[in-house]
């Protein structure tokens, strides 16, 4: 299980886990972004700037800061244990 801010680009990924407060659940389910969904990065921004995810789920793109990038754990979809 990485962050989501040190996941592999371009590759499927999982939502296993939201870390954080309520808040943090209630921006995250409101933006569609639930556990189990299957995302992928689009782009990442060089100099930190936000991060481009695309959920493969509910094919939506949104644009998530790092901040609460970090708090998104995801496991890649297909990798064997």
């Amino acid at each position: 299980m990485i962050s989501l801010c040190d996941a592999p680009h371009n590759k499927k990924l999982k939502i296993v886990d939201i870390l954080g407060g309520h808040g943090v659940h209630r921006r995250l389910l409101s933006l569609g972004f639930h556990r189990n969904d299957i995302i992928e990065l689009d782009s990442r921004s060089i100099f930190g700037g936000p991060i481009l995810v695309r959920d493969l789920t509910s094919d939506t793109s949104i644009a998530l800061g790092r901040g609460i990038a970090r708090k998104i754990m995801v496991e890649i979809v297909g990798k064997t244990k």
